[in-house]
């Protein structure tokens, strides 16, 4: 690979146009795949995307026209869209990935990397896949020319399937991205450590009539001393499960310390800081948000499952998917397509233990 490397990035929303700006002022050569062919027409007809916030300026990141040409022209490929469009993405890219390849997951959702492995190694391919316990950068996508960040995030937690070319793959995120990637102990401590999740639940949860409304409110502001508690006694479920498994992940509280930058307090505390330093952000104005749309049956039923798994507490995690299920009138239990894609509910942990540490094998495929 040339010290400029060609990143093809399928997403086009607030993150993946954070992560193609941040790519281009880099020195790299970003190209944007919207599945839809909606969220790239501007950018595909000329007009620049225009950077503001903790990433400033005037890009211009390439379009592609279909997953294939996506991949076709790309040194890696990054994921950068919901978890619920991690399975089409991966069904579209999966018939073109080449062994000379990597594919990193921003962020990593579901164990969609065992899914992605599986679909490689029936055509014989192993590559390096890299998940992220979070994303590189938060922000908004104020239009389909705009991208407004909020923040680069100083550490973001990942790991590489199969666990063999670990030094490979945070090796290309650190050339990418630069030095704010910390290891962790394999997939499952990755599954671990997207706290979105389970702090997109206290906050959708308990600003659920502003949503519905269509307010702009301060995220930070309302992250009021009661919904600080039970985003704590969430992440406490969390980490007993770590805990059961043998893994050190990051707690909430060196979550916001690190990735927003405030002192260590309370979480409501550190969310009131952040909005007085004007760094709050803004609260979802819709209930169609991917704050339960993704983070239900993408995020906190997979909690749910690995308490199951570990016999661990997950109730607040468990009752999350139950009453958003009853507020949306959907059943975000039945939403996931990846875990049932991977028959989870029939592996045991030992089976899931070893598939986060090596992949699925590769299977021989005829000449």
């Amino acid at each position: 690979m040339e010290n400029n490397l060609r990143v093809g990035i399928a997403g086009a929303g607030a993150i993946a146009f954070g992560a193609a700006a941040f790519l281009e002022q880099s020195g790299h050569s970003p190209v944007l795949w919207s599945p839809s062919g909606e969220r790239t027409k501007r950018l595909a007809a000329g007009e620049p995307l225009i950077a503001t916030g903790a990433v400033e300026g005037t890009f211009h990141p390439g379009v592609a026209q279909s997953a294939e040409a996506l991949v076709a022209d790309a040194d890696v490929i990054l994921i950068a869209l919901p978890g619920y469009g991690h399975k089409h993405v991966f069904d579209a890219i999966a018939p073109h990935i080449r062994s000379d390849q990597a594919v990193i997951i921003s962020s990593h959702a579901s164990f969609g990397a065992l899914y992605l492995s599986k679909l490689l190694a029936a055509r014989g391919i192993t590559v390096p896949i890299v998940a992220w316990g979070t994303t590189a950068t938060t922000g908004r996508q104020p239009s389909l020319v705009e991208a407004s960040v909020n923040t680069v995030r100083s550490k973001i937690d990942l790991c590489t399937v199969p666990e063999s070319r670990a030094s490979e793959g945070l090796a290309l995120c650190q050339r990418l991205f630069g030095d704010r990637f910390v290891e962790r102990d394999g997939l499952l401590a990755i599954a671990l450590s997207n706290l979105n999740p389970q702090n997109h639940m206290g906050i959708a949860l308990c600003n659920m009539t502003r949503m519905e409304h269509g307010e702009t409110w301060s995220q930070g502001f309302n992250v009021t001393p009661n919904v600080g508690r039970l985003l704590e006694a969430l992440d406490r479920e969390r980490l007993a499960i770590a805990e059961a498994l043998g893994l050190s992940v990051r707690t909430i509280f060196e979550h916001f310390h690190l990735s927003f930058h405030v002192p260590q307090d309370t979480v409501s505390a550190m969310n009131q800081k952040m909005h007085e330093e004007g760094r709050g952000g803004t609260g979802p104005a819709t209930a169609d948000s991917r704050y339960v749309t993704e983070d239900v049956p993408y995020g906190l039923l997979m909690t749910v499952k690995l308490g199951e798994m570990t016999e661990c507490d997950a109730s607040l995690h468990r009752s999350g998917v139950e009453i958003f299920s009853a507020m949306y009138g959907r059943n975000f239990f039945a939403e996931n397509e990846l875990l049932g894609a991977l028959a989870l509910d029939s592996m045991t942990l030992d089976d899931l233990k070893t598939l986060c540490r090596e992949g699925y094998r590769a299977q021989t495929v005829p000449a």
